[in-house]
């Protein structure tokens, strides 16, 4: 959940700096982005999880995991990010529809990639402790 609201903070701050409102597409914008934010940190806990059921220390769980899971979740991030660019800087016929929606994702995704590594891992290792409950596939049931 820490990832959906660092995607907010991010999708409004670019409506922000590049002066567009809050619209229907902007919303439909952050529904996506909420979507690809909680993929983003259930891949990492869910990892970091399976590291720790396997017997790996919190510590380097938290570690090992977010260096794994670095280039998966930022190619889904940055494919995403640079094929929405075109529609977020455009201004042509059309776009006034467009242009809120690739914006609020552009903005969302690139806060959430770099917030969610800095960010997420360094909460993980806060509130996890040793006697956590964890299945032998790291989900915790």
């Amino acid at each position: 959940m820490v990832n959906v609201a660092l995607a907010r903070v991010g999708g409004v701050l670019a409506l922000f700096l590049t002066g567009n409102n809050f619209s229907v597409s902007s919303g439909i914008g952050f529904l996506a982005v909420f979507g690809v934010s909680i993929q983003t940190g259930v891949l990492l806990v869910t990892y970091i999880n399976q590291l720790r059921a396997r017997g790996s220390s919190i510590r380097d769980a938290v570690i090992e995991g977010s260096i794994l899971r670095l280039r998966p979740i930022m190619m889904t991030a940055l494919v995403a990010t640079f094929g929405l660019l075109p529609a977020a800087f455009s201004h042509e016929i059309g776009s006034d529809s467009q242009r809120p929606l690739a914006i609020v994702i552009v903005g969302g995704l690139i806060t959430d990639l770099v917030m969610g590594f800095f960010l997420l891992p360094t909460l993980y290792l806060w509130f996890a402790r040793p006697d956590d409950k964890l299945g032998e596939d790291g989900t915790g049931d």
